[in-house]
């Protein structure tokens, strides 16, 4: 298409929704003039399934769970009294605690203000809290906040280490909806060691958000733990945010919690529309499904031009790929469903892998993040007439320029500025869309079970550990090789779990297991010399 085509065609299909600040620029998308009046049948079909889902009918079959995360932003489509209750309380909670917060009156153990705010929690217990604080962080933040993700011993150090002294000063919030997460809870039991080495009282700093009656909840209550707040059910963790696993955190950092619930509830309205052009989630579906063929064949390339929306592709990565990586369809029918996604940041990306992007295999369409407002004050002129601002405006339009003329594909979403408001907005139109598109192709996005199977896994070699101890242990002074541990543990068949296992526990010396090297890797042995370091639970 030369350049007046293509600006026909821009003008044609650019969705805008005055409401919501949001425009959404599919024109970049090569689909044929038939194809949305094609899709009509199957969009009415996700228009319906989601009317569904939002009055409370069962959206997960396989656990017999409705899914409510958009009566969170409006409480009254909560399928009843106490549901729609129980989120105004909580909202209400939130709002009193983090005032109480930040204005002394629940103080630290040593009588010192809160200053600092540690987030312990794993997948989508942490991936919104860190956009959102990532997004919305200004230098008259509340508090400062700090993000315990994994069960990484490093990593934890780390934060620990940057926290150092400032830690009798600090809250830990502990997120875990079941409260059995395994890295969630070492997390928390390093980080109450650490207050221990401090002589202060980890409960006295703790506040913990999960499902009622959890094991975490049971802890927090028994040990009088600051506060409690609730994570529901019929609230998936990687459609939190709304929550009070992202809204308190972000309350705590002083963040307008009431802007993003505005957002978020603003794009729920424009999203609900049944006009398939009038509606930007439907016109994201419907590119998702036209550029995958239906089966995520193209991989989805999240760039933002924001420094403040660069942790976004994270988010999505789980929001995206947990939901709609599925083996199965809702029919039983083997389809491998999903669509990878990654990202950067512009114009990062353009010193990064744009390059491959424009002229290697064409496996993905980019999303365009584009945000008008350059910064809160005046810029300088980095030459005549140009800001830096207006560089970086220049650097988007110019890749997705060039990307189009080499035959790759684009969507571009334009926001206004990054505040609050926009953070709920991004996320209810991402969340609206991934239920339409898993509509589309028939599968349940609200369910994860390669995940559970992951845990499983984990366990499995957990167990496999603890048996090599005892077996290291009972013949304390004496080396054996993998194979032999293995046989002597019942274990033959998992002969590389055993090897791989008694390579780590050799790699740390607290774990008292002596590594003798012998011709090759795979003819070391290994005794154990003295008992291995217990942690204490608690």
């Amino acid at each position: 298409m030369n350049s007046v085509q293509l600006w026909d065609r821009y003008r044609k299909y650019l969705n805008v929704n005055e409401s919501v600040g949001v425009t959404v620029d599919i024109s970049r998308m090569n689909f044929p003039e038939n194809f949305l009046r094609d899709m009509d049948d199957p969009v009415r079909r996700a228009f319906d399934r989601m009317g569904e889902l939002e009055r409370g009918e069962i959206a997960n079959p396989d656990e017999h769970r409705t899914v409510g995360h958009y009566w969170l932003r409006n409480p009254a489509l909560a399928p009843n009294i106490d549901i729609r209750h129980a989120i105004e309380e909580t909202l209400v909670r939130i709002k009193t605690f983090a005032d109480d917060v930040h204005s002394a009156r629940i103080k630290a153990e040593r009588g010192v203000p809160f200053r600092h705010l540690l987030v312990i929690g794993i997948g989508g217990s942490a991936l919104g809290p860190q956009f959102a604080a990532h997004a919305l962080t200004t230098p008259a933040d509340k508090m400062s906040v700090h993000f315990l993700d994994n069960t990484d011993p490093d990593g934890i150090d780390r934060v620990l280490a940057r926290l150092g002294a400032q830690l009798n000063e600090t809250l830990t919030l502990v997120i875990s909806k079941s409260g059995g997460t395994k890295e969630t809870r070492n997390g928390m039991l390093e980080v109450k060691a650490a207050y221990e080495r401090e002589g202060l009282q980890f409960e006295s700093h703790a506040v913990a958000v999960t499902g009622e009656n959890s094991d975490l909840d049971r802890i927090a209550s028994s040990c009088g733990w600051l506060a409690r707040f609730p994570m529901w059910d019929w609230v998936g963790r990687r459609t939190s945010e709304f929550s009070a696993v992202g809204l308190l955190p972000a309350a705590l950092q002083g963040f307008d919690i009431e802007g993003m619930l505005r957002g978020a509830h603003a794009m729920d309205e424009v999203t609900r529309r049944k006009e398939t052009r009038n509606n930007p989630a439907a016109l994201l579906a419907l590119m998702w499904y036209y550029v995958g063929h239906g089966h995520g064949s193209k991989d989805m390339v999240i760039l933002p031009y924001k420094d403040r929306l660069e942790l976004f592709s994270r988010y999505l990565q789980q929001l995206v790929m947990e939901s709609l990586g599925k083996e199965r369809d809702l029919d039983g029918i083997t389809v491998h469903q999903g669509i990878a996604v990654y990202g950067n940041k512009g114009s990062t990306d353009q010193h990064a892998y744009v390059q491959q992007l424009r002229e290697g295999v064409n496996n993905f369409f980019v999303t365009f993040i584009e945000v008008l407002k350059d910064r809160y004050g005046e810029s300088i002129e980095v030459e005549p007439d140009v800001t830096s601002g207006d560089y970086l405006s220049g650097f988007l339009q110019g890749t997705r320029r060039a990307l189009y003329e080499n035959g790759r594909e684009s969507i571009t979403i334009t926001i206004s500025e990054a505040n609050a408001e926009s953070v709920g907005k991004l996320i209810a139109l991402f969340e609206r869309t991934v239920g339409f598109y898993a509509t589309l192709v028939n599968i349940n996005a609200y369910h994860q079970p390669g995940v559970e199977a992951g845990k499983k896994a984990a366990a499995g070699v957990i167990s496999i550990q603890t048996r090599i101890l005892s077996h290291l242990e009972q013949n304390r002074g004496r080396s054996f090789s993998p194979e032999a541990i293995a046989n002597a543990i019942g274990a033959a068949e998992e002969i590389e779990t055993v090897f791989k296992v008694l390579r780590h526990l050799a790699a740390n010396i607290d774990r008292g297991v002596v590594r003798t090297p012998g011709k090759t890797l795979f003819e070391d042995t290994y005794s154990t010399e003295r008992k291995s370091k217990k942690v204490k639970k608690g």
